[in-house]
Order: structure tokens, then sequence, then C-alpha cells
């Protein structure tokens, strides 16, 4: 045993061998703690005095290649405690420090230096900066803790001493110091960035300026540079000794960036950050011209349509916004004086209707500094010949633009450029896309506002003394599919045809230009195909007569349009019908059947001539529905009162004994007319009172009163007048035989009528104790003739009267029978 460990220990003395202490034994490493990767680390393990174990497990040997800590362990194998355990650190030595430098910020700030470190060493390093001048050494150990690079801050140094600052870093597996870095500290100091510029500019003119900032550090020069913002160049202001600089030459109504830098010495020393500061120039009077155009075209003889285009100016030449424009229209045919007319507008284009002459048009852009120069448009109306250019072709080249193409005119006449504009199809705007070419230029490729799946319509003029002569137009697109939705069809039938008229699709479901429009007619349930009509877009006037047609035969009608891709869904389905002739007749006949009808409800003297000729050839038909007098007052009234009704003897005997005779009264004669009359049903039934309280109906015959006649006419007596009434009741078997005929007729029992030919009477013939005002008009008359009209039989008319159960006595009835004995 003695001799094991006089071993363990030759070993450690020659390689640094490391060993750990532990509670119940000691773990000895051949190598030291901290070691290089790919090291070779040969382990023992010993128990302490006093510890059992039959059987130690750990390993004898072992490469470490990883970096950073392995921990390695001995156990006893019998009950797997650990005895004791060691930790090895594999690592890299310092590398040499790098691009050492030292910045100080601001006259008074700490000055700073930093390193590179180099590759990680994955051990503890340690970094001291040694700083040395004439008189003393400084040393200064690490702050940061950043893997990659070092920094410290040193204490304020003197301004005017030269200094050397080293880096040393070392760990367990070396050193290594970084080559000097000698400095003054007016080298190394960066001065704080400038403040407060200001940009101040001059009240007559745009584009010059004075730049002004300010310095509290003592610095001794500066730079200055600006630029427009929208620029990548810099103007730079090298080398100056004040705190402002006077500029020229800027663009008006631009924005742009200033900075300015300092430094203490002109020719040593850091330039400080650059301060930033941005201001828009004022505006100025627009510089450009407007490059203007017109067409014209005759309204009638006498006026005409001028409208003028341009385009918007550029930034540089507008110098500012541009407010609006103003036009002027000075006639040149017009006596002295001549009248200016000004106009203004804020769109780039402007139409006026102006009689027929020639004019000198003015155009001028407004900002809020004045006006730009005019440019000048002559109509000339001698300028007759105004031929279009050759041979346009279109090609859609599919990124979002179209190559279009041309001839020039086959007449040599002297013209100046061409126009090409272009809108989407059926656009409601004017055209205001458009590209102004000289005359040597015969293609181009356009691409503002193209868009994919859209129709174009894109004309192409030449400019005769900037006049736009005849079009030459063309659809195109960049990029197209099928529509997406089929047309909107409506159809109206038309002889022997149908009119068919359809909507246009909606631009953003025409998805290209379309070519041709499809009708697919098919009779309805058939197996046939449908017969396809093409209509093409040039000759479509969303319309189409589909002539020959079937009479009697269901049609389904439906539509697509097409563009050169494919075709479109189908749109709505119409149902198409021509009916036969046999149905017109039918359809006519009952149409002037009701007409006929309509105007003899309408028209009174015809109505009454029809119901008296009904009443003498079909006396059956001739019935009017008369209301049912179970649902009057008295019938529904007598059931509540009923029991008050029945009595008993004793009392209706006293009652009836004490009963008064009716009174008695004087009859008229009643004088009629001797001349044809109509046959009229009029209510005869109305409420009055008893004595007791109880309603009861009555019968009143009421005619239509014709006063007015009634007083030229001849009249002969009815029957003689005598006091007992007897030649009245001459009379009544004749009328109550008829009723009772039409009574046996009856089903159902119904309440009493009373018909009566009579067109007037004499009221009052009842007694006076139980007459009740009747009220009686002849609108009510009318009204309920016409209501009750029909020429279809109905029921009986005529029942026993009062037949529920209670009587009611008249004293005298005066009834006119002639017309039932004629």
């Amino acid at each position: 045993m003695f001799s094991t460990w006089l071993v363990h220990m030759a070993i450690w003395c020659l390689v640094h061998a490391v060993t750990e202490n532990c509670k119940r034994g000691d773990m000895i490493a051949s190598t030291d703690s901290v070691v290089l990767p790919g090291s070779s680390i040969t382990l023992s393990c010993r128990l302490k005095q006093g510890e059992q174990c039959k059987e130690l497990i750990f390993n004898n040997s072992e490469t470490v290649l990883a970096y950073g800590r392995h921990t390695f362990s001995c156990k006893c194998k019998l009950n797997g405690k650990i005895i004791c355990g060691i930790d090895i650190y594999v690592g890299n030595p310092p590398d040499q420090p790098g691009n050492v430098s030292c910045i100080q910020y601001g006259r008074d700030g700490n000055l700073t230096c930093t390193w590179d470190k180099g590759r990680l060493t994955h051990i503890d390093t340690t970094y001291v900066v040694q700083l040395t001048n004439e008189t003393e050494c400084l040393h200064f150990a690490e702050e940061s803790m950043n893997p990659k690079y070092g920094s410290l801050n040193l204490t304020k140094l003197n301004f005017e001493s030269n200094y050397t600052a080293v880096v040393a870093a070392s760990n367990r597996l070396g050193n290594a110091s970084s080559l000097p870095f000698t400095f003054m500290l007016i080298d190394i100091v960066k001065p704080h960035s400038p403040t407060d510029i200001l940009v101040k500019f001059d009240n007559v003119s745009a584009t010059n300026c004075t730049v002004l900032w300010q310095d509290q550090q003592r610095t001794q020069s500066f730079r200055l540079r600006y630029r427009p913002v929208n620029s990548h160049s810099w103007n730079m202001v090298e080398t100056l000794n004040s705190t402002r600089y006077n500029l020229h030459d800027l663009k008006p109504h631009t924005e742009y960036e200033f900075q300015v830098c300092c430094k203490f010495h002109p020719s040593r020393g850091m330039w400080s950050d650059w301060s930033t500061f941005r201001i828009q120039t004022p505006e100025a009077v627009p510089s450009g011209l407007l490059d203007v155009w017109y067409k014209m075209r005759d309204m009638d003889s006498q006026t005409q349509n001028i409208t003028l285009f341009w385009k918007v100016m550029s930034k540089s030449e507008a110098r500012g916004k541009i407010l609006h424009y103003t036009l002027t229209f000075q006639a040149l045919n017009q006596k002295s004086p001549r009248t200016t007319d000004v106009n203004i507008t804020t769109q780039t284009h402007f139409t006026r209707v102006l009689p027929k002459m020639d004019y000198n048009i003015m155009v001028y852009a407004h900002n809020s500094k004045g006006n730009s120069s005019p440019t000048s448009i002559i109509t000339d109306l001698s300028i007759l010949d105004l031929p279009p250019p050759q041979s346009i072709s279109l090609t859609p080249m599919g990124n979002s633009s179209i190559f279009v193409i041309w001839a020039p005119p086959i007449e040599s006449a002297a013209f100046n450029g061409y126009i090409v504009e272009w809108a989407k199809t059926c656009s409601p705007e004017p055209h205001l896309n458009w590209i102004k070419f000289p005359a040597s230029n015969l293609s181009t490729i356009i691409s503002e506002n193209i868009k994919h799946d859209v129709c174009y319509d894109i004309n192409v003029f030449a400019l005769y003394r900037n006049r736009a002569g005849r079009v030459a137009s063309a659809r195109g697109y960049s990029k197209q599919e099928a529509p997406s939705a089929g047309p909107q069809v409506y159809t109206a039938v038309k002889g022997d045809g149908v009119w068919v008229s359809w909507e246009e699709i909606p631009a953003h479901q025409q998805m290209g230009c379309i070519i041709s429009y499809n009708i697919y007619l098919q009779k309805k349930n058939s197996e046939e195909g449908p017969k396809v009509y093409v209509i093409h877009k040039e000759t479509s006037r969303n319309s189409f007569l589909i002539k020959n047609l079937q009479r009697g035969v269901n049609y389904v009608l439906w539509m697509t349009a097409s563009t050169m891709v494919g075709e479109s869904p189908v749109g709505n389905e119409e149902l198409v019908y021509l009916e036969s002739s046999s149905e017109w007749i039918i359809v006519s006949a009952a149409c002037i059947f009701f007409g006929i009808s309509a105007c003899i409800c309408f028209v009174q003297s015809v109505k009454k001539a029809l119901c008296s000729l009904l009443s003498v050839l079909m006396p059956q038909w001739y019935r009017k529905a008369i209301p049912d007098p179970a649902n009057s007052t008295w019938a529904k009234k007598y059931s509540s009162v009923e029991n008050e009704l029945n009595l008993d003897s004793n009392q209706f005997l006293s009652y009836f004994s004490s009963f008064e005779e009716p009174e008695t009264i004087e009859v008229e004669e009643v004088f009629i007319k001797r001349e044809p009359v109509a046959f009229k049903d009029i209510p005869i039934f109305n409420n009055i009172k008893t004595s007791e309280g109880h309603d009861w109906q009555t019968i009143e015959n009421s005619f239509e009163k014709q006063e007015s006649t009634e007083k030229n006419s001849e009249y002969k007596p009815l029957a003689p007048s005598t006091p007992d009434g007897d030649n009245y009741k001459c009379h009544l078997p004749y009328l109550y035989k008829k009723v009772v005929l039409e009574e046996t007729e009856q089903i159902q029992t119904v309440s009493e009528y009373l018909t009566n030919p009579l067109t007037d009477m004499t009221v009052n013939y009842l007694p006076s104790n139980i007459l009740s005002p009747i009220m009686d008009t002849n609108e009510e008359s009318n009204e309920f003739e016409c209501k009750s009209f029909s020429i279809f039989p109905t029921t009986s008319l005529l029942m026993p009267m009062f037949s529920c159960g209670a009587k009611l006595t008249l004293d005298a009835v005066k009834i006119d029978c002639n017309s039932f004995t004629d």
C-alpha cells in the first residue's frame, strides 16, 4: 500500500497531477484541472482509512475533446455509492488582442478603450489594460464580460500627454499581449454634435438660404452637407470655422436634409456625429410651359366644341403646388374691341362650346406665387384634312403593359406629332391617360395605369398644329381571362319572334375584352341541342331579334359572353312563349265581354233598361238578394225577451181585455201613372217601438220617387176611397196567393219578403201609435239596387210573415194589385 502511494505522488510531481479529496476517498487525475482539447487523462481512485468497498468503478483513462467542464466519478460497485469525483476543464489559451482603440466623448468625458479578444477560450481569462506615459504606468482590469470584444472606461487623463496602451490577456493555459497603441488625448476625443440647426430663406428668393447652428465645446472646425430628401448624393461644404453658412441655387418647393459636424482641431482629432435637420424650401413661380393639345368638332352650323388637354407639370417646373389652371379664349375674327373669356379649372382638361370662329387660347398654371408663362394654341377652321394614323396594332406584354405600333397617315399632310391615349372600355371618364410623341415615333409601350384582366380602348391621333386629327382605335389588354359572369338577359315577344336585350357585364367581371355574345335558344324539355346565335361585339347594340318562332311552344333562352381566352358561365334564363291564334281569340272575347259588363254596371240608364228587359224575358232570373230579417235587431232581441212574452193566461187575458181598439184612419186615393215601369224591390223592414218598449218589424213599401215628373203626369184612381177600406182587401188575395205559391219551394224558413211593383205610394197608412219615422232616400235605393243585381236564380223571396210566433196585426194595408191582374 505504501509503495503504491509513493508511485502516485511521483506521477503527480512529474506531470502536475491534480487530486480531489473527498470524505470517503480521493480521486487523482494525471493532468491539470484545465487542459487543451484532445488531451488524454489517466484517473485513479482510493478509499480513505476505515472505508469498506471490495470493488471500485471508474474510468482509468479518458480523452477529452469537447470544450467546457468534464466530470469524472468513482463509485462502489456493491452499493453504488459515490466515493469521490473530479472536474476537468477543456479550453484554449487567449489569442493576442487586436484592433486596440481608445476614444473619449466630449472634452470632459472619460476615456474608453476597446479591443477584439479573438477566439473563445471557454475558460476564465483575465484582460488588463496597461496605460503608460512619460511619468506613470496605470493598470485597469476589464469590466465588460463580452466574450468577443473588450472595453474599459478609464479615469480622466492629461489632455496634452502622449499615452501608450497595451492589452494583456492570461488564463491557466497561457497569456498574450496586444501591440502598443500610442495616442494623444486630442487625437481620440470625439466632440458632441452641433445643436439647434436653423435654416432661414430670403424673402425674395426660394433658392437661397442661410444655415445656422450652435456649438458649446469650443470646437474649431465644422463641416456642412445637404441634399434633396429623394437624392442619394450629398453636396459637401468642408472645413468651416464659423457656425453659419449661406447656400444658393436650391430647388423651390423641395424638401432638403441638412447635416453638420465638428472637431476640436482642424487637422487632428475626430469628427463628431452628424446633426440632421430637414426643411422644405418655399414655392416659386412656375418655370415650365404646359404641353397642350386639343380636339375640335362641330356641334351645328353655328357652334363648335373645343376640348383641351395638358399634362401636369413636373415638380421642378411647377416649383410649388399647382392650385388651378387659367384658360383665356380670345376670338380672332371678332371686330374690335376683342373680348377675352377667362375660365378656371383644377382638372387637366377643359371643354367649351363656342361660336364657330378661330380663337387664340392661352393656358396658364397657377400656384401660390403666381402664373406660369402661357402656352398659346391658335385654332384654325381652315384645316379640313386630318387623316388618321394607319395600321394600328396592339400586343399584350403580360407585365401590366401593352405594346402599341402604328404607321403614319397615308396622305402627306403636315403633322407635328402623335397622341396615344387610353382608358378602360366603357369608362365614363375622358381619356386622361395619354402620351405625346414626336412625328418620328411610330411605337410605344404604355404601362401607366394598366392592369391585368381589364380591357382598354386605345386611340392614336396625328397632331396638326396641336389639333388632334381623325382617330385610329383598337381594343387591347395586358392579360385576360374568360368572363366570370354571364350577361343579364331580358326578352319581349314581338310578332312571330322575340326581342332579346341584355345588360353589359360589370367591368370587374369581364376579365378582358369581350369579342362576342352567344344567345342559346332551346325548346323546353327537348332533347335537341340549343340553337346558338353569335353576335359580334363590334356589331352588337345589346339587343337582337330572333324571328320565325313556333307559336304555342315553350322556349328557354340564355346568354354567355366570350373573350379570346374562353366563354363565360351561363347568365339568367328566360322563358319564351308565343300564344297561338285560338288563344288570342279567347282572350280578346273575354276582354270584350268584361269591358261591356263594366260599362253596364257603371252606366245607370243602360243598367235600368237591361233590368227591365230581364224582368220581362226571364223573371225567374231577375231576383235580387234581399237581406235576411233573421239577422235584424228585432230578431236578435226577440230571443232575449221570449220569456217575458210567454206570460200566464190570466195576465195575458187581463192585458188583452184592456187593449184598446185600433185607431181608425181615413185612407186617401192613390194615383198611379199608367205607363210601363220596371219592377223594383226595396227593403221593407224598419224598426218601430210598441207601447211596451219592444222593437218590432213593420212593413213599408218604398219606391223610387220621381217628384219632378209626378207633378206633370196624369193619374187615375187606383180604387174608390171608402172608410172601411174594403176595396183594398179585394186585392190582397192576389198578392198573398203569389206569396204562398213560392213558399212551398223553400227548404229552410226565412224571414218575410214582400214584392211590390209600385214605383210610388202614399205613406202614413199605419196607425199613428205604431208608426215610426221611415228614412228612405234615393241614394240608398240606388245603392241597394246596384249591389243586389244578379242575373242568376236565387232562393225564394217570400215566406209567411212573422213565423217566429209573435204576430203583428195591421189595421189597414194599401196594395196596388193592378200589376198582378193586368
